[in-house]
């Protein structure tokens, strides 16, 4: 019985020793690119390149937010995420509710040409989308941007997937009480579907906040380019200044890391909560 239990306790120890190196190597980038951005300027080009800074210096930062004008380009990122975040909230939490609980002609046959939708390559609708964006004078603006990501068929099916366990008694009894949709909809089903929205808030903001390729072709004027946009278009600029390059990488990375980590939990809760619900 002791063997069984020594075993056991190496095992774990082995198994937990793998994670932790497979951690390390996966967070050591982001680690050294931290470093460098600290680093005074050429010593990130030595070799071999150090791995700590021989002395702490926030110049590549001033740098950046001074002279390049990414401070702007950072208060984008921010509008941008927020009004997507936002906007997908309101309408994917409609659209799901919907085609969960509401019946119409033809409910199913449009959420299986939505699913369907899913396996098509997003890059396949950028030249249709873009064209549209132009004929709606839209190119060029904040809202060319924000306009497209407002609802998706992910957020739509995350939204239906939690709301169909919804009881229809309990939506019944408030419309016996004459209560009328909008307000079934806010003070009944919204409440109960906070989960789920936390999760897709977190999901839409990430992705909207990392989003390059639809920004670098919808967006020409580089004092609305959003920090994904600026840092590749300042990297060519200065493609020797390692340390700034890395600046900049840590104010693109850092909010959005910060943000994964402190709601985790509900992040994944919310994600187990839709695939085991309806």
């Amino acid at each position: 019985m002791s063997a069984q239990v020594g075993q056991s306790r190496w095992h774990g120890l082995l198994v937990n020793a793998a994670l932790l190196a497979m951690a390390l190597v996966s967070i050591a980038p982001l680690l050294w690119m931290l470093s460098v951005s600290f680093m005074p300027a050429g010593e990130a080009s030595r070799f071999p390149p150090p791995l700590l800074p021989s002395a702490l210096s926030l110049d590549n930062y001033r740098e950046m937010f001074g002279r390049t004008g990414m401070a702007r380009n950072f208060a984008n990122s921010v509008l941008v995420s927020v009004a997507i975040t936002l906007g997908s909230l309101l309408f994917n939490t409609l659209a799901g509710y919907a085609f969960a609980k509401l019946r119409f002609v033809g409910r199913e046959r449009v959420f299986q040409l939505l699913l369907a939708a899913l396996v098509i390559p997003a890059q396949v609708a950028m030249l249709p989308l873009f064209l549209l964006m132009k004929q709606l004078g839209l190119v060029n603006s904040y809202a060319g941007v924000v306009v497209p990501a407002l609802a998706g068929v992910f957020g739509i099916f995350l939204v239906r997937q939690y709301a169909r366990s919804i009881p229809d008694e309990l939506l019944e009894a408030a419309r016996i009480d004459g209560a009328g949709e909008w307000r079934i909809f806010f003070q009944i089903v919204l409440p109960m579907l906070k989960p789920v929205l936390v999760t897709l808030a977190i999901f839409t903001f990430m992705a909207a906040w990392n989003d390059f390729m639809w920004p670098l072709i919808v967006l020409t004027d580089q004092e609305h380019y959003t920090l994904p946009v600026a840092l590749a278009s300042l990297s060519r600029e200065h493609i020797m200044d390692v340390e700034m390059m890395m600046a900049g990488a840590v104010v693109t990375v850092i909010p959005v890391l910060l943000l994964f980590l402190l709601l985790q939990r509900y992040y994944i809760q919310g994600l187990l909560l839709g695939s085991v619900k309806g």
